[in-house]
């Protein structure tokens, strides 16, 4: 399997274009060396290249010509040379802008960015006239490096990348452990939530054991399991799930300076339940088992223990020092932790029933993914609503792409990261820093990973382990398929490197996990049963329910219509004036039941499985 997934993500990297910018550091500082900042460069290195060790690199002062655009000859050429110029983005070229820099002698040009930084390349032969380097930088950064002083000095260069970085090695850790607990928790929870199920069923009757009228006090290891009720998804559910994650996607995409603090409000409150549903077996395996008083408020009116409402507490002061502190350069251990409690929680709550959901949902997200971060780069903003709205309603001419402009902007990669002028960042990522000094690392401090690439194949490693829970297994379905999502997630870490560009975790983690999981049950003769999410003694035993309910619907209706034959003919029946009927030697006697007797049945004797069977005589004749 991993053999298949290299070779396929070899051919993916093929067809996907990559880019040659490169990241880069300046450095800026007063003259005075008073104190320095670094900020992160974009650039081409075929323009020039820019040194790759720090030392070589020398400070220039720098000429601010903004707000110019440098695309038309300069009013004081004389401060030029020898400087980095900077100049605004837009009305002409790079090209342009820099051999107007070179004709003036300057050292650099520094281009002004409003928008996210891209590639400032040209033309080939743009590229053999020009023998300065060409970087650009946000305007953002630059206004903070114009607060550090008026007569500034910099310096550019690029340090060489690392093969890999040790971060993303941080986050295959906390993937594949949250995926390997919240999967064999949820199946082996699952499975013993149905084996209850079913034994709680006799074969002869088809009733539920323990239906006292008493309350008892639920004990504390099914306290935890009471808390959480499973979502069981379906076909129709994906199809509208997959809708809405598309409409949520473009929503943000669009508004996202508003819609930002939605998600955000969202993260906190489920990442405190989820966090309370993690540490809640913890909690109640302590002793004590002390209960409130009884009160009539909503939310403590069923008496909980006192101990589980310190852990709720503490849980939401966890994720409410994260929402003050968010900002923080520490604050990413908080919000891993609080997205590893919340993946778990989702895990646990979110069933699928069969292999065929888990191959239905893990498809369509898979073009889902693809879609968002390898087809929107080639569209521009209306070219993406048009092509969107036309992938909803399954229309998408994919021949009209063509005919728009290219933007190179990916809508997935821009919410993940949000926009060049957000303040905020969706927290529903796995985000570790950058243990480099690295333009890359300076331009994306933070490796992220979505958790979607955690519960989308999570909830098919959780189906396995239930799987194997039903049919009695050491885990073979399970560990076959967290094995196969850890090499996924090396494959992926191993085309982000190799491309230098986002990368759609899902687009490798789903080959390999449905692959392995098909490939096992094939390997053991169960993919009929594995493909329908059940045995064939669990298919008897619903087969022995179903004509349990059936008979006890006959005897039910059965019953209704002898009560009814018996009510409709007891109001049917004349009345006479003497109610005793000692005067009308003809009257009709009531029968046993009636209104004015008391209600006497008479045994018709003992039905089957041992029941009694009861009815009315209807009506007695007086002899004359």
């Amino acid at each position: 399997m991993a053999v298949v997934g290299v070779i396929f993500s070899l051919l993916v990297c093929q067809l996907v274009r990559t880019t040659t910018a490169e990241y880069g550091i300046l450095k800026a500082q007063p003259r005075d060396l008073s104190t320095y900042q670094y900020y992160c460069l974009r650039y081409d290195p075929q323009w020039e290249a820019l040194p790759t060790d720090p030392d070589e690199a020398v400070p220039d002062p720098l000429y601010d010509l903004t707000p110019l655009y440098g695309c038309e000859d300069y009013r004081s050429p004389a401060q030029v040379p020898n400087h980095v110029v900077a100049i605004m983005r837009g009305n002409c070229t790079f090209f342009q802008k820099a051999r107007i820099a070179q004709k003036y002698n300057a050292d650099a040009i520094l281009v002004i960015s409003e928008d996210k930084l891209v590639d400032p390349g040209g033309n080939t032969s743009d590229y053999k006239e020009i023998h300065i380097p060409v970087a650009l930088l946000s305007s953002e950064d630059f206004k903070h490096m114009k607060s550090l002083g008026a007569d500034l000095e910099v310096s550019m260069y690029s340090p060489p990348e690392p093969l890999m970085e040790y971060n993303l090695i941080v986050i295959w850790l906390m993937a594949v452990f949250t995926v390997g607990v919240g999967g064999y928790w949820a199946g082996t929870a699952k499975g013993k939530k149905k084996h209850k199920k079913r034994r709680q069923y006799t074969a002869e009757d088809g009733e539920r054991d323990g239906d006292g009228d008493e309350e008892e006090e639920v004990p504390q290891e099914e306290e935890q399991e009471q808390l959480i009720e499973t979502v069981e998804i379906s076909p129709k559910f994906i199809a509208i799930f997959v809708f809405m994650i598309c409409a949520l996607l473009l929503l943000l995409y669009f508004f996202y300076n508003y819609l930002v603090y939605v998600i955000i409000f969202i993260f906190c409150f489920a990442s405190a339940t989820g966090l309370y549903v993690c540490l809640l077996p913890l909690v109640l395996w302590l002793p004590g088992n002390c209960r409130i008083p009884e009160n009539k408020l909503p939310l403590l009116k069923k008496r909980p223990r006192v101990k589980t409402i310190i852990l709720a507490a503490c849980c939401l002061s966890v994720s409410l020092i994260w929402f003050i502190f968010r900002k923080e350069r520490w604050a990413w251990i908080l919000q891993d932790g609080l997205g590893i409690a919340f993946s778990i929680y989702m895990l646990k709550t979110i069933r699928l029933p069969s292999f065929m959901v888990c191959t239905i949902l893990l498809a369509a997200l898979f073009v889902y993914d693809i879609f968002f971060v390898f087809i929107t780069p080639l569209l521009t903003k209306a070219c993406t609503i048009f092509c969107c709205s036309l992938l909803v309603c399954d229309v998408f001419f994919v021949f009209i792409i063509p005919l728009f402009a290219k933007s190179q902007t990916s809508v997935m990669v821009d919410v993940a990261t949000g926009p060049a002028d957000a303040t905020e960042q969706i927290p529903m990522v796995l985000k570790v820093p950058s243990l480099r000094h690295s333009g890359s690392a300076m331009c994306n401090p933070y490796s992220l990973l979505g958790f979607g690439d955690i519960l989308v194949p999570g909830l098919l490693i959780a189906f396995c382990k239930y799987f194997d829970t039903k049919i009695g297994s050491w885990g073979i379905y399970y560990l076959a398929t967290l094995v196969a999502y850890g090499v996924g997630m090396i494959i992926t870490f191993f085309a982000l490197v190799f491309m230098k560009n986002a990368q759609p975790a899902l687009l490798y983690l789903v080959p390999c996990t449905l692959l392995t999981a098909t490939f096992v049950a094939c390997r053991r003769g169960e993919i009929r049963q594995f493909w329908r999410g059940t045995t064939d003694e669990e298919d008897k035993l619903q087969q022995d329910e179903e004509q349990v309910g059936t008979r006890e619907g006959e005897r039910e209706n059965l019953t209704n219509e002898e009560e009814g034959a018996v009510g409709g003919e007891a109001e049917t029946t004349p009345k006479t004036t003497d109610t005793n009927g000692q005067n009308d030697p003809d009257a009709i006697l009531p029968y046993a039941g009636s209104p004015s007797l008391p209600d006497k049945k008479t045994s018709l004797g003992t039905g089957k499985n041992g029941h009694q069977m009861t009815g009315s005589v209807e009506c007695l004749h007086r002899p004359e």
